[in-house]
């Protein structure tokens, strides 16, 4: 993988989700989209796993299936209004669209707006999106900003997986996430295997993966049984449902925040990282427009046939 270093802001700033909390920015970035030494980019209409770093959009990193788009905010991004939620990108078309949709952006067409493949509807700002996650304390989500660097293990078609490393202040001591994230095809759901630090060393951490409710625009919906968390809402006349999924037997507790501050109102799987500072778990979501999961019903159906057991 080719590599090139960043030097970006050091300075620390309140980052504020669900609280006000301290974040560090990051000083370097590894970078490359490169899998065996060779270039992994998507031709026109290729059905594929895929996923890039993107650095002509703030340093997004974005990935995707046959079946659903993800992007996470890259360090470039600025500091108010964004921070380390999971977007949603809406798919019609089965074929890559990632690349498209981003030269798209840099020659002044918008994602934002469906020309018969999708958009981007879902609003992250500095919520946790679709399944983000947060040190928990008393009551309160401290999460990163955004990622400080990267990197992509495999981008074979079948399958996307790559390295995300977060690190950021706390009123615990500084925490650090090196998160795996992959997605194979045909899942509406990404996988984390996530490695939880404090002050450099591994530890078991309070954590609560959030699934955003909109304002409570959702309506929320868990099943204790099966470690999941679910949210519906209508956007555009669509329907959409939102989840997170984790072993049962790693549950603490399932938490619902509405709130009056924008970005604020959440779900959340609470619980806890083992002595090594690990973490598993699964999110995703589905859109009535692409056909596949129409309803409410067969969405909390598919999540629950999707528990991690």
């Amino acid at each position: 993988m080719t590599v090139k270093t960043r030097t970006l802001l050091k300075s620390f700033s309140l980052i504020a989700c669900g609280s006000l909390f301290l974040t560090a920015c990051i000083s370097t970035i590894d970078r490359g989209d490169s899998v065996n030494g060779k270039s992994k980019t998507s031709s026109p209409t290729q059905v594929m796993a895929y996923g890039r770093f993107v650095p002509e959009r703030s340093d997004d990193f974005a990935w995707e299936n046959d079946k659903v788009a993800f992007r996470v905010y890259g360090p470039a991004a600025p500091l108010k209004g964004h921070s380390s939620g999971v977007d949603a990108w809406f798919k019609k078309v089965d074929y890559s669209i990632i690349d498209k949709w981003y030269e798209g952006f840099v020659n002044g067409i918008s994602y934002h707006i469906d020309y018969g493949e999708g958009y981007d509807p879902y609003h992250t700002g500095i919520s946790r999106g679709v399944g983000g996650s947060a040190v928990w304390l008393d009551g309160k989500a401290y999460a990163a900003h955004s990622f400080k660097r990267y990197e992509i293990l495999e981008n074979s078609g079948d399958k996307i997986s790559f390295n995300l490393t977060y690190e950021w202040y706390t009123p615990l001591g500084i925490v650090k996430e090196e998160k795996n994230i992959s997605l194979i095809m045909g899942s509406q759901l990404y996988q984390v295997e996530s490695t939880f630090t404090l002050d450099g060393k591994p530890a078991s951490l309070p954590i609560a993966i959030g699934v955003a409710t909109h304002d409570e625009k959702a309506s929320v919906h868990h099943n204790e049984n099966t470690g999941r968390i679910a949210a519906w809402e209508v956007i555009d006349g669509k329907g959409v449902g939102t989840g997170a999924l984790l072993a049962p037997s790693q549950l603490k507790e399932i938490k619902h925040t509405p709130s009056e501050v924008k970005d604020e109102s959440h779900i959340w799987l609470i619980t806890e990282t083992d002595d090594n500072g690990k973490l598993s778990y699964k999110a995703g979501f589905a859109w009535e427009g692409a056909g596949d999961i129409t309803t409410l019903s067969q969405w909390l159906l598919y999540l629950d046939q999707q528990a991690i057991k």
